[in-house]
């Protein structure tokens, strides 16, 4: 199956609530999870994942590969073990979640056991996450743009990263938005309030269908079952171009994650 174009993200959710999360996203229609070696959650994912009922082939599962794991030697093991966390035999998409520290681990290296592992069929799709538009070129350059299903990246209308945005879609490579609603910030968006109330929706689905429009996945989390099935929603939200054009002018560019070991963003 293609990856669908909304998931459920498990960022920052932990036991219990992480698989609540994941039950009521499954239970309400989503079939894309998406977790991270680094969350610490996969095996909540994994136990609401074997409870939901819902056919393993019908779920896109995502998994982010850690920077301790990088090397050519950790990152299969590392990856045998996310899949023992999460009960399954195969990962539908697995990610760099981030360039190695300083290069420690050149791209390259971290490239090709990405394709080893999709070669041994512990996942089907391959990919990168918070890789600058050198960075991606370097990926392309290790395995090919053909290799690449997506970069995940910030995204959202204060931060909308045009530059890897344009990099992307030329080498044909999509984009995944997380922090699509920058914590929550443009819910109060006067910009987006408005187009909201015309349409009769909530800011986040506005948010939301805006992404969704302009090419990109969205991966939005949220503990409450009533903000997920909203959330949902918004695939079947249609906004017109002035309102996707309101939206675009709501760039400033303000990047919510950078992490000291992160990358020189474009």
């Amino acid at each position: 199956m293609n990856m669908p174009t909304i998931g459920a993200g498990t960022f920052r959710l932990q036991g219990q609530t992480a698989i609540d999360s994941v039950a009521n996203a499954l239970d309400l229609g989503y079939r894309h999870i998406d977790t991270a070696q680094i969350y610490g959650n996969e095996e909540e994912v994994g136990t609401a994942l074997a409870s939901s009922g819902v056919p393993r082939k019908e779920v896109f599962v995502t998994t982010k590969i850690w920077t301790e794991h990088l090397a050519g030697d950790a990152l299969i093991p590392s990856l045998k073990e996310s899949l023992r966390k999460l009960r399954l035999e195969q990962l539908d998409l697995t990610l760099i979640h981030w360039p190695s520290p300083n290069g420690a681990v050149p791209v390259a290296e971290s490239m090709a056991a990405l394709l080893e592992a999709r070669a041994l069929g512990l996942t089907r799709t391959i990919g990168v996450s918070n890789f600058t538009i050198a960075l991606m070129q370097e990926a392309i350059d290790a395995v090919g743009a053909a290799n690449i299903a997506t970069n995940q990246v910030e995204l959202h209308p204060y931060l909308q990263n045009r530059a890897v945005a344009a990099f992307a879609r030329e080498h044909g490579i999509g984009l995944t938005a997380y922090m699509p609603l920058a914590y929550g910030k443009v819910l109060d968006d006067a910009v987006i309030k408005a187009i909201a109330a015309r349409l009769q929706a909530t800011p986040a689905q506005v948010t939301l269908a805006w992404l969704l429009a302009r090419g990109h996945a969205v991966i939005p989390s949220s503990t409450r079952r009533e903000n997920l099935a909203s959330n949902l929603a918004s695939t079947s939200l249609v906004l017109n171009q002035d309102d996707l054009a309101a939206i675009d002018a709501l760039d400033r560019g303000e990047r919510l994650v950078s992490p000291d070991f992160g990358p020189s963003w474009d």
